[in-house]
């Protein structure tokens, strides 16, 4: 059952197989959108976030497109267009959700370089290019929603890499903010902490003592649930949030209080 919030709107998220990227997609269509669901490899997840939606009378559709290496940004526009065209005829969309993301468990000493180069690509690099090749496809009025993290505010040295390329991701919300606003499109980045998806799921489900300590970290005693960012996602994405740009959000739970 879809409600009208985004009702007519076209809708973008990439990783939006699993985890967050598909309680977004799900929270966008049941708000009305269409939404092409982007994934880089897992067919099946993505077919599974496709078909829910249309169970629940929403519309979606998949894209595959690797997003590492050069030219990752190009082969998501090229599959958009290609499957797109008959949920957008005239090529537009609305709504560009940067969900898409690797992390890296790495500390400075062991680091790589090519390790380095990997987490940049798809957080940071993947995002730059999605929105710069995007925009002559954005409708103005539009929304980008960057899914950033905590680990962009909290020092946390054991990944070390990921938090940077979150802060650059940032960095690029507060500029896109500034740029895009004369066409009345806002953006503005989304900062989950601990949430309880497949990404966490090898230390986390099934071990008490490390839920336990995840849930201390937030202040509101609990581990985050892919629907509490999806949440905020969609009203960023709404018309309610029309004045709201440049703006980290943040979707820890009160972590580091």
């Amino acid at each position: 059952m879809t409600t009208a919030a985004l009702e007519g709107k076209i809708a973008l998220v990439t990783g939006a197989g699993r985890g967050i990227g598909r309680a977004i997609a799900q929270r966008l269509a049941r708000d009305g959108a269409a939404v092409a669901v982007a994934y880089a490899c897992d067919e099946r997840a993505a077919s599974e976030t496709v078909e829910d939606i249309r169970k629940n009378g929403g519309r979606a559709f998949a894209l595959r497109a690797q997003l590492e290496g050069h030219g990752g940004a190009a082969r998501l526009w090229a599959a958009f267009d290609a499957v797109g065209k008959d949920h957008t005829p005239d090529g537009k969309l609305d709504i560009i959700v940067n969900n898409a993301g690797i992390g890296s468990g790495e500390a400075l000493a062991s680091l790589t370089e090519d390790g380095f180069d990997e987490v940049f690509a798809v957080n940071v690099r993947a995002p730059f290019f999605i929105v710069q090749q995007g925009l002559p496809r954005l409708r103005d009025g539009g929304r980008i929603i960057n899914i950033s993290s905590g680990a962009a505010r909290l020092a946390m040295p054991e990944i070390i890499a990921y938090g940077a390329t979150k802060g650059a991701l940032d960095t690029f919300t507060l500029n896109l903010a500034k740029e895009l606003g004369p066409r009345g499109i806002t953006a503005n980045s989304v900062a989950p902490g601990i949430i309880d998806t497949d990404l966490n799921a090898a230390w986390l489900r099934g071990n008490p003592q490390a839920q336990a300590h995840a849930a201390s970290l937030a202040a509101l005693g609990r581990i985050g649930q892919p629907q509490d960012v999806a949440d905020i996602v969609a009203f960023l994405a709404s018309d309610d949030a029309r004045w709201v740009t440049g703006r980290v959000i943040d979707a820890t739970g009160g972590a580091g209080l």
